[in-house]
Formats: C-alpha cells, sequence, structure tokens
C-alpha cells in the first residue's frame, strides 16, 4: 500500500505540468519535471529497495518509484506538442545527465578535508561504476526514444482514439526494453542474480506503468488542444 501511495503522489506532478502546458502553451514545466526525475533517479537507483506490492514482495533499485513515471512524461509531452519535442526533451536530459556524472566525479576525487570524515559514505552512494553508467546512459537514449516512437506509431494506427492503447502499447515495450538491455549491460558475467534482478524491475516498473493509465486521461483532459487536433 506504501508503494502504491509514492507512486499515486509521483505520478501527481505531471498534473501540474500538464497545467502549466495549457496554460502558457509551454513545455518548459514538463521538461523540468522531467529532467529532474530522471536525475534523481541516477541518484537514488544505488539503493536496492524491498517493495511490497499487494503482499508480494519485489527487490528492485529504488529509482524504480520515479523512473516509470518519466515514460508517462513522454506521452503527456508527445500528446502535446509532438514526437519532436520529446526527443528534444530526451536530448537535453542525457546532456545534464553527462555533465552530473562529471560533477559527482570531481566531487568525489577531490580530497576531503581532514576532518571531514564522510568520503566512505559519500562514495558508496555517488561513486560512480564505469559500467553501470554507460548502461544507464544506453538504456536512457535506447528506451525513452523508443517510448516516443510507439506512442505515435499507436496513435496512427488507431487514428487517434483510444488513448489508454498508446500510453499502454508505447510504455510497456520501452519499460521491458529498458530492462533487458540495462541489466544486461551493468550485470551479464557478475555473478549477480540477473533473473531476479529483471524480475523486480519488471514487476516494480509494469505496476507504476499501469498506474499511471489514468493519469494520463487526467493529464489529457487538462491539456486540452493537443499537437494532433491542429
Amino acid at each position: 500500500m506504501t508503494f502504491l501511495i509514492y507512486v499515486l503522489i509521483v505520478s501527481a506532478f505531471s498534473v501540474a505540468g500538464s497545467w502549466y502546458a495549457k496554460k502558457y502553451n509551454s513545455y518548459d514545466l514538463l521538461y523540468g519535471i522531467y529532467i529532474t526525475f530522471c536525475l534523481i533517479t541516477q541518484i537514488i537507483a544505488s539503493k536496492i529497495a524491498t517493495f511490497d506490492i499487494f503482499g508480494y514482495k519485489f527487490t528492485a533499485p529504488a529509482a524504480m518509484l520515479i523512473f516509470g513515471v518519466t515514460f508517462l512524461l513522454t506521452d503527456v509531452v508527445n500528446e502535446k506538442f509532438g514526437r519532436k519535442a520529446v526527443h528534444k526533451m530526451i536530448l537535453i536530459t542525457f546532456v545534464t545527465q553527462v555533465f552530473m556524472s562529471f560533477f559527482l566525479l570531481f566531487a568525489t576525487k577531490i580530497e576531503p578535508a581532514p576532518y571531514w570524515n564522510g568520503q566512505e559514505s559519500w562514495n558508496s552512494i555517488f561513486g560512480l561504476v564505469p559500467r553501470i553508467l554507460i548502461a544507464s546512459w544506453i538504456t536512457f537514449l535506447v528506451s525513452e526514444n523508443l517510448d516516443a516512437y510507439l506512442f505515435e506509431i499507436v496513435r496512427k494506427f488507431t487514428k487517434g482514439k483510444h488513448l489508454w492503447a498508446r500510453n499502454v502499447f508505447s510504455t510497456i515495450p520501452s519499460l521491458t526494453v529498458d530492462t533487458l538491455i540495462f541489466v544486461t549491460i551493468a550485470f551479464y558475467g557478475t555473478g549477480l542474480p540477473i533473473l531476479e534482478i529483471m524480475t523486480g524491475q519488471f514487476v516494480t516498473k509494469y505496476f507504476v506503468g499501469i498506474i499511471n493509465i489514468p493519469f494520463m486521461y487526467l493529464n489529457k483532459s487538462i491539456l486540452g488542444k493537443t499537437a494532433y487536433d491542429i
């Protein structure tokens, strides 16, 4: 139940972005929320959490709580401003991720003050593992752009009807690809339980994706005229 409440709260941030988009006909706030979510996931992914979903427990990075909602945000931007706006948002976000990684690396490598004893804790949270970092970047670019393409493909196939279909059939496949690519690149050959890691990510991501369906309809009602109504 706690996990569900967290998902609802995080998903609700998209509503503020949609309200702003309708009022100012601008994606600025949606971009800002999306970038913030993606950067935060890079940091909190280092914590492996236990999620209780209807009595069943699954382990996955804490970032899954937020990362799944990023696909809702790309769908909202796609619905209001079109696919090109989504690709632009993804590119900007990727650049900010690279910058953040550089700053974290700089802060990690710089010599700590002799009276500061938090370096070990800092390294455990903010220390960058090249293999995981590269896996994260590749996965982000592939899965998020795939979501944008699939959203438009399904919209054209359904002739603009069935919002749930373009939301589900863009998000779920993209989340699947995201997990398969990331876990394979980041952990294959390390001896870690790959199947267990994938299972936890699949379940938590799919759960977030399903919960986000009504939020897509809510955002659609707030957005008003969209790129596809023009």
